[in-house]
């Protein structure tokens, strides 16, 4: 990390907990810090239950932490607003209104004049690559575009932080490159910093400037690093960044980091 370079989110020291249904409580994140900086795209990684969605949805003003403080900006992140914008795994599209219409959503409830609220529409559809697209309704649609229409209307609203919980999940592989390739375009273009879950080592790798590896539960940072073989870069296709030297063994570390932890969460259940 360059000391030049500006934090634009802070986690620290968070913690969150559950009650279940017996009433008894459950730590499901402990003690978790680490920063992003502006411009980055952080990709949250670790084993089924270890708490990076819940952390993705403190961020995002969704859920209290029970302990620690969030900041976005130097400001402290005590609710939902739209400075935090947020893709979710499931289409999130209204079946009424058009792709267009979708994506003009969000600007109308802030207020956006109708002139600005379309020409921002239209670029934001255009850079999803949805141009053809846009008097289309949602079940016309296939998945991945569905997922465009969402990106293009989150980042239409201008977010400070772009946050994505799975969101590419539900796809096929293709059309999961195939986005991954297309997030990469639009975070170069917009200069997005950008959040995102994901349990996908791969997909972490390719679209990661930086990876925070989540332990098993109760979640915490157990690893928090910057891809070394990528030397900073980002690569258009995909395949230029697994062929990279060192990307198998970064693949690799990961695997074992993931099973290990894996292993750990089932030792602890069964307990």
């Amino acid at each position: 990390m360059n000391p030049a370079d500006k934090i634009k989110l802070s986690v620290h020291q968070v913690g969150k907990s559950f009650r279940l249904r017996d009433g008894s409580m459950i730590d499901a994140v402990s003690d978790t810090s680490f920063s992003v900086l502006e411009n980055e795209f952080c990709v949250l990684l670790g084993p089924s239950g270890c708490g990076k969605s819940t952390v993705l949805r403190m961020i995002a003003g969704l859920e209290e932490p029970d302990s620690g403080i969030l900041s976005l900006d130097g400001h402290e992140i005590f609710a939902a607003d739209r400075e935090r914008g947020m893709v979710f795994q499931n289409y999130t599209s209204f079946d009424w209104l058009t792709v267009k219409q979708n994506v003009e959503y969000g600007m109308k409830l802030n207020g956006v004049p109708g002139r600005e609220r379309s020409e921002r529409a239209d670029e934001f559809i255009d850079l999803v690559k949805l141009s053809k697209f846009k008097d289309a309704y949602p079940k016309q649609l296939s998945g991945g575009m569905k997922q465009r229409v969402a990106i293009a209307r989150t980042l239409a609203n201008e977010p400070a932080l772009l946050l994505m919980d799975e969101p590419f999940g539900a796809l096929d592989a293709e059309t999961r490159w195939n986005m991954q390739e297309l997030m990469i375009s639009i975070v170069e273009t917009t200069q997005t910093t950008v959040v995102m879950v994901t349990h996908d080592i791969e997909e972490a790798l390719y679209l990661g400037d930086h990876i925070v590896f989540f332990s098993s539960h109760p979640g915490t940072v157990f690893e928090d690093s910057r891809p070394a073989f990528k030397a900073g870069k980002r690569f258009l296709l995909k395949e230029d960044a697994v062929s990279l030297d060192g990307y198998a063994d970064a693949e690799r570390h990961i695997m074992r980091l993931m099973r290990e932890q894996g292993a750990d969460y089932l030792t602890k259940d069964d307990n």
